[in-house]
């Protein structure tokens, strides 16, 4: 309620500037004083204060020159334009609700921050840490990997990322949020030698990629 009267003394102040201007063309004057009226009876109306009758040049009636017949005429005319004022505001702000709820839908508007503290798991040797989000009852993933390179010493591949290894999912849509459940996974891929104990130079490889763990925590909702 304080919000919409601020707006509409913020309204006022403007018009009457341009009013006490005196630049303002004599039709462009009328229709902004009958402005001015509207926006004030409205203004009473919402505040639950009385109804003040008018003429056609939104002065206000004199009930000593005025019959009471007039009056009443007048009453019930500046009733119904408030009442009308009054619907066709609450009909905007539906539309405008209707709207915003149809945005809202429509936009995936959602986003999952993650930050990677630390990765405690004995590899041995280098590895790929990616985290992704999993939807079980469907066996599919949803979103896109987030992949950190660790090294063999325990730390970022990237040093220059330490305590700054952090992800937003961005491609959330209230789709996803329909979802009955979703599941944060977190895969770990050793980066190195087919085993561990090859010793043998002349057998020696490197760079193979091969599944050593995986972690999940389920029920994001």
């Amino acid at each position: 309620m304080f919000r919409s009267v601020r707006r509409m003394i913020y309204d006022l102040i403007e018009w009457r500037s341009q009013i006490l201007s005196g630049t303002l063309p004599q039709d462009e004057l009328k229709e902004l004083k009958k402005k001015v009226t509207a926006k004030i009876d409205y203004g009473n109306r919402i505040l639950d204060l009385d109804l003040v009758v008018r003429d056609e040049d939104g002065n206000i009636l004199d009930p000593e020159q005025t019959s009471t017949i007039s009056l009443f005429r007048a009453h019930e005319i500046a009733s119904k334009q408030v009442e009308e004022r009054l619907q066709e505001e609450k009909s905007q702000k539906q539309n405008i609700d209707i709207n915003r709820q149809a945005k809202f839908a429509a936009t995936p508007s959602f986003a999952l921050f993650v930050n990677l503290k630390n990765v405690v798991c004995k590899i041995g040797e280098d590895a790929e840490v990616l985290m992704s989000l999993y939807d079980p009852l469907e066996s599919k993933f949803i979103s896109e990997n987030y992949l950190v390179r660790w090294s063999s010493c325990g730390l970022p591949k990237d040093i220059d990322r330490l305590h700054n290894l952090r992800a937003v999912f961005t491609d959330l849509g209230s789709k996803d949020l329909k979802r009955e459940k979703i599941s944060f996974v977190c895969q770990i891929v050793r980066v190195g030698r087919m085993e561990l104990r090859d010793n043998n130079t002349r057998k020696l490889t490197s760079g193979l990629r091969r599944p050593f763990g995986v972690a999940g925590k389920p029920g994001l909702h």
